[in-house]
Order: C-alpha cells, then structure tokens, then sequence
C-alpha cells in the first residue's frame, strides 16, 4: 500500500538544496512518480542560492498553490557589508566596496527597525519577473538594462541576531513578494555603505516550518521505493 496518493493531491514540504531551482524540485518529483500528465507545482520560488523550505503541491492540491503562496514567509540568511554585486547576491561578482568603519551596531540594530512595516523596493534585475514577456534575469545576463517597477510589501520583522562584520546575520518575517536580495541591498544603502545577500535559507511558510520538510534525496528515494514496490 502506497504511503502516497499524487493524482488525488499531495502536500509535500521539501527542503531545497543549494543550487537547486524551485523548478528543479518539481521536475524531479513529477519524474519519480513516473504518472503521465501529473500536475506538480510549488507554492513560492525560492532562488538558487537559497535553501529552505518549499511546498510542493500534486494533483487535485495544486488548486491551492495561490492560497499556500499568499501567506506569510520567515527567513534567515546573512548580509555582507561593504559590498554590492548586480543581482543583489553572489550569482554575480562583486561590482563596488564601500567603506564599512562607521557601522556599528546600534545603527544596524536602528536601520533595520527603519524596515519594519509597508514598504515600497524594487526587485532586482536579475528574478524571474516578467519585463516586456520575458523573464528579467534573462535581459540582464544579456547585459540589457532592466527597470523594475517598485512594489508594496510588508516586512513584521527584521531581526539582527548577531554580528560579525562584515557579515550580519538576521531573520526576517514578511508578505509574500517579498525578495530579500533587496532588502539586503536597500539595509546597505540605508547605512551609507553597500551590502548584498551572501546566504539565505526559508523556515517558515504559513503555519508549515522547515523542521517538518523531507530531505529531497530521501523523499525521492521514498518515492522511488514504493512505486517499484506497487508495479513488482
């Protein structure tokens, strides 16, 4: 007896590896399953450099990948003072430093107060939105200039938790939409200096937290288990 039913609908919490793209996860899913025309989707991209939580949603279920993807996300990560690289973290190299000597931590602690509540940012050239029908980070690979349109989002909290400069460790709450690259980018701004995101790692979504999401390699080899099982 199979422990999975995909076609009626799985919810499936995975912790993505690093490297990995959100789409990645899903095809590999759909693939071990071997069911024709399976629909597999994910509720909330999460960048290649990052690693967390994902929630995967089969058959039936994935009618509520846009109420999964509606609620609210907690991240924590690391912040690289000093510098800013074009995509906002470490897909591309460093393109400026800025001096860092007069940061201290009660102006780190104050400046990303100054974060908490609506905001307006600018998501980075280099995401998966849509400029003129095609993806951004396509037309910025190609070395075209991007403008992104800002938006409204809402940060509930942007914690420091500790701080070894230049690297300033934190965890943040906030709505959906959300792209921490820019935070991080517009925390370094705001203290006069410059900063990109240099790790980053989703731990809650909604009510669903990473401590209950499956290793992939061992979902997989679960999922490949039971269907030999079931055809043998």
């Amino acid at each position: 007896m199979s422990t999975f039913d995909f076609q009626t609908g799985e919810l499936l919490l995975v912790d993505k590896p690093l490297t990995w793209t959100s789409f990645d996860v899903v095809g590999k899913i759909r693939n071990s399953t071997r069911i024709k025309k399976l629909k597999v989707g994910h509720a909330g991209t999460l960048d290649p450099l990052a690693t967390g939580l994902l929630i995967i949603c089969t058959g039936k279920l994935t009618k509520k990948v846009d109420e999964y993807l509606a609620e609210e996300k907690e991240y924590t990560g690391t912040i690289t003072l000093g510098e800013t690289t074009p995509s906002f973290d470490l897909e591309t190299e460093v393109n400026e430093t800025f001096p860092t000597n007069h940061i201290t931590p009660e102006l780190l602690l104050e400046t990303a107060k100054g974060f908490e509540g609506e905001i307006e940012q600018v998501s980075p050239a280099y995401s998966a939105l849509k400029v003129d029908g095609e993806r951004a980070y396509h037309k910025a690979r190609r070395g075209e200039e991007v403008k992104m349109k800002a938006r409204k989002v809402t940060i509930e909290a942007f914690e420091i938790t500790s701080i070894e400069m230049p690297i300033v460790n934190f965890r943040i709450v906030c709505s959906k939409g959300t792209y921490i690259r820019s935070i991080a980018h517009d925390f370094g701004k705001k203290l006069n200096s410059g900063a990109h995101l240099s790790s980053l790692r989703r731990t809650r979504s909604g009510d669903f937290k990473i401590e209950n999401a499956w290793n992939l390699e061992e979902l997989i080899n679960k999922i490949k288990t039971e269907r030999i099982n079931i055809e043998s």
